[in-house]
């Protein structure tokens, strides 16, 4: 079966930087909704679109096609008073942002009576290269394509 609209696509990646070192890797394959749902970034979605089973491929994506740009208004600094006990530097937290948006903060570091968070993803601003390989593709259920996502195995459970 080839990738198609409104079907499930399980996936194996390696995610590496510009210089081409390894920053992240599936340990268990992906399983996504193929066809503009948002479940991953739609330039590897046109990358995969008629693709089968076995097919590899390498996609690089600037930020703004990635996790974006970095965004300097989401770094904050805040009182140490104010910080959440037993967080540390590199452990996050839910904050709202300048913008009154929830965000996921990465504590950068902890100095004085201040504490300094990035609520930027960490892959912000930067250009990444994504190894793809396709294990299976099948027709997606009337639920999933309903709900928007792929439920069992890898994929959504409710």
């Amino acid at each position: 079966m080839k990738i198609d609209k409104n079907t499930a696509v399980t996936l194996r990646y390696k995610v590496l930087d510009a210089a081409g070192r390894l920053v992240e890797e599936s340990s268990e394959p992906m399983v996504y909704l193929h066809g503009g749902y948002g479940n991953t970034f739609p330039k590897i979605e046109q990358a995969l679109e008629g693709k089968e089973p076995r097919y590899q491929a390498v996609v690089e994506l600037q930020p703004q096609d990635a996790f974006g740009l970095r965004d300097e208004s989401l770094l904050q600094t805040i009182p140490k008073t104010q910080f959440p006990p037993g967080v540390k530097v590199g452990g996050q937290l839910q904050a709202r942002g300048e913008d009154g948006q929830a965000h996921a903060f990465t504590v950068m570091k902890i100095k004085g009576d201040k504490v300094f968070l990035d609520g930027n993803h960490p892959f912000a601003g930067k250009v990444l290269r994504f190894k793809l390989a396709v294990v299976d593709v099948r027709a997606a259920t009337e639920e999933e394509v309903a709900h928007g996502h792929v439920h069992g195995e890898q994929g959504h459970h409710h």
